[in-house]
């Protein structure tokens, strides 16, 4: 077998489906060849009958005449069976019978030995070999037999001839040729054939390939055009192309579609350089005039002698819509419609990363609002949302364009500017910031008043990294609210190293807590008189394992933070109770003892309860027991909770004082409204009444204001004589002081009081009045 699949020998098809398509596919022209040979043969060997009349008169006329007439009659007969044919293997089974019948007929024809019947003897296996549409192994097997045939019939009447060999040589060389001829034939027969139908089959399945492709182009889903890349002319598009920029999209050119002339020259060029964009964003116009985002994937294409680009169009509009709604909400605050946190940090990074290179300034006014719990404690959520909401448009509407309002959460806001400005520029900024933030704001009918403390930070003098200097900021803050609040405060770089003290006095005052290391020293409250111990104030105190006994003004810090403060008044309390009842079980006279309570405490409206459930726990009488309040106490948001719970207190017989009065943070309203039991000159004051300036005017118009209202008075840090005799001819009747007694642990406390009276003998030793 060749390699392409034929046989060496035949020439035809090893494949016999093959094969059979091959023959089934000549079957027409198979027939009307064997109609056509049939007719001949039955046409010419009529016409042979006239010749053979030659014979008459012999006995070859009675074996010619009968042998032609059959031929005719085998033909004709032939020549209606194969009409009739419906097969491949019908027709060529007539003409088999028609030749094999012919041979036969033939043969007895050349009997004659005439001229003519040498001539068939050779001619009939040619027309055999090459006329006759058989398959090769008929068309050998029927050659050689007619061969054979006529060389019988030839032979068979009288002497064999002396040029026998040479014809039976002749036979032989015919049968070789035409069998050779026969082979070329079927081979060229079918290699066209083959040829033919992979030509055909080509073309089929290239159609078939155009018109899925086309089909494809057609119902993609998404817009595809074809444009000329020269004129920009659209030459086609799709049903989606058509749906999305009307049906006379082929009739438009790319500039009418592709807005953007410079977006045009980026695609071209693109298209030259690569053949080719991916993923292009871009703005077009869709058929009803409405301009859209798309994304563009092109390629080109050439069609005939002109290049042409095909382009997949994706409508990403509502994709970049919802992009930037998600964006939104990720970078904006939900209630106040500000940027939030995330949003803050990604300007405040620009901004420093444009003044690094290019120069320039930042500046951070970070603001909190003033005692904003206080307002969702007492007047509700909804109270403090619109504060916040009103809050955030106030600041919006304050800002410039170059400056950026965020809100960081809670209640803490942040203004972000680019405007160069020295320390004292940003104050006023910060100034007028807050002064926005002033005005009070209605809700539900109800005004609410505002404050807020703002710290500020600038970039490049205070910090050039945007952590460092929200630090700076943050410092800032948290020093304005530590000095009233309402304020607004500049960055200073001793801030961090005193917030590096208060964290660390912090954690030690927590560690402390834990391992009960703090507790009371106890000062006694002298009549200045009599010198006799009228109470005692329980002073905080920190037992250190390495520095000692420290005292409160050296842990001041630890009373800014809530947690601690609070911390540090429950371990004072609880030890001041379990003192008390200890003495009170010795039977000694203590008086009372009075206790300092943070700011912060106040917050707990269970205070009154919880103080009074541990002193009926104890059995100790509320009658010995007190409080002092400091002033800044009384102008917090949580006053109305410290006026209910002092009055609860008074009311339940406990001590109420309010500590160092005439400092200038309160005014006179808040003693007539806030009821207390005496009131405590501050150590500021009594240090320098001997001096006959304004401290003494102070302390004498106090002590005639609190004559008139009927409140003790008690003065605080007398350390000399001059100090006591200035205060006893003012009608000062208690003092408490170095000049008597330092503060002193509990177990020191039961030995005071057996003392007959506290009047030193001379003067007193003069010590750190701090120390208290």
């Amino acid at each position: 077998m060749t390699r392409d699949g034929l046989f060496r020998f035949g020439g035809e098809f090893r494949d016999s489906v093959r094969e059979a398509a091959f023959r089934d596919a000549r079957f027409g022209e198979t027939l009307r060849q064997c109609r056509l040979i049939f007719l001949i043969s039955a046409v010419l060997n009529t016409l042979f009958l006239a010749s053979d009349w030659r014979f008459h008169g012999t006995p070859h006329f009675f074996v010619a005449v009968p042998a032609r007439l059959a031929i005719v009659f085998v033909s004709l007969l032939c020549f209606a069976l194969v009409r009739k044919a419906a097969r491949i293997s019908q027709a060529q089974g007539v003409l088999i019978g028609w030749e094999v019948s012919t041979a036969l007929m033939v043969a007895l024809l050349v009997s004659s030995r005439s001229d003519l019947a040498l001539f068939v003897v050779l001619m009939l296996p040619s027309i055999f070999y090459l006329v006759a549409p058989t398959a090769f192994r008929w068309t050998l097997v029927l050659g050689v037999g007619c061969s054979a045939l006529m060389l019988a019939g030839y032979l068979g009447n009288g002497p064999l001839p002396s040029t026998l060999p040479g014809l039976i040589l002749v036979l032989v060389m015919l049968n070789f040729a035409l069998g050779l001829v026969v082979v070329h034939g079927n081979r060229l027969r079918r290699l066209e054939w083959a040829a033919t139908q992979a030509e055909r089959q080509a073309k089929d399945e290239l159609g078939a390939s155009q018109a899925m492709i086309e089909r494809i182009f057609m119902a993609v889903p998404i817009p595809l055009v074809v444009t000329s890349r020269g004129e920009g002319r659209f030459l086609r598009g799709n049903d989606a192309a058509k749906r999305y920029f009307g049906d006379a999209v082929t009739q438009a050119q790319v500039q009418d579609v592709l807005l953007d002339g410079g977006n045009r020259r980026v695609i071209a060029r693109l298209l030259k350089d690569h053949d080719q964009i991916e993923g292009h964003e871009a703005q077009v116009r869709d058929g009803s005039g409405a301009v859209r985002d798309v994304l563009i994937t092109a390629t080109t294409l050439p069609i005939g002698e002109n290049p042409a680009v095909v382009a997949g169009i994706v409508d990403i509009t509502d994709r970049k819509a919802a992009e930037a709604r998600t964006r939104r909400q990720a970078t904006h605050d939900a209630l106040t419609g500000l940027p939030n946190r995330l949003l803050f940090h990604e300007r405040m990074q620009q901004a420093l990363a444009r003044m690094a290179s290019k120069g320039g300034a930042v500046a951070l006014f970070l603001i909190d609002l003033d005692d904003f719990k206080s307002i969702n404690d007492t007047l509700g959520h909804d109270a403090g949302d619109a504060l916040l909401i009103e809050a955030a448009k106030r600041l919006a509407a304050a800002i410039g364009p170059d400056e950026l309002v965020a809100r960081l959460g809670g209640d803490e806001f942040v203004v972000l500017s680019t405007q160069r400005m020295t320390g004292f520029e940003a104050l006023v900024r910060g100034e007028a910031l807050i002064e926005v933030l002033r005005q009070p704001c209605e809700h539900a009918g109800q005004m609410i008043a505002t404050r807020a403390s703002l710290g500020i930070a600038l970039a490049p003098e205070h910090d050039r990294d945007g952590v460092e200097l929200m630090k700076d900021a943050d410092l800032a803050l948290y020093r304005a609210k530590a000095n009233g609040r309402n304020m607004a405060i500049v960055y200073e770089p001793a801030m961090r190293a005193a917030m590096a003290r208060r964290v660390a006095v912090c954690q030690g005052l927590a560690g402390a807590l834990k391992d009960e290391r703090i507790l009371p020293y106890y000062q006694p409250q002298v009549a200045v008189d009599t010198g006799r111990i009228a109470g005692f104030e329980a002073l905080a105190r920190w037992r250190h394992s390495e520095r000692g006994i420290i005292p409160a003004a050296a842990f001041q810090e630890g009373f800014q933070d809530p947690e601690i403060a609070n911390g540090i008044s429950d371990a004072i309390i609880a030890a001041v109770v379990s003192d008390l009842r200890r003495w009170l079980d010795a039977g000694l006279d203590v008086g009372h003892v009075c206790v300092n309570l943070a700011a912060s405490v106040f917050r707990d409206p269970a205070l009154p309860e919880r103080l009074l459930g541990q002193l009926a726990a104890a059995g100790v009488p509320a009658s010995h027991f007190g409080v002092e309040v400091t002033e800044t106490v009384l102008l917090t948001r949580n006053a109305d909770e410290a006026e209910r719970t002092l009055k609860t207190l008074r009311a339940a017989g406990l001590r109420v004082a309010l500590d160092d009065f005439g400092t200038g943070y309160a005014s006179l309203t808040h003693l007539k409204r806030f009821q207390v039991d005496a009131l405590k000159i501050d150590r500021g004051f009594v240090s320098h009444v001997t001096e006959n300036g304004g401290d003494a005017a102070i302390v004498r118009a106090l002590l005639r204001l609190a004559d008139d209202l009927r409140l003790d008075v008690i003065a605080e840090g007398v350390e000399t004589a001059e100090q006591e005799a200035f205060l006893k001819e003012q009608g000062c009747r208690f003092a408490q002081g170095y000049r008597y007694a330092r503060p002193t642990p509990a177990g020191r406390v039961p030995w005071l009081l057996q003392l007959p009276d506290l009047l030193p003998k001379g003067d007193a030793m003069h010590g750190d009045s701090a120390a208290a």
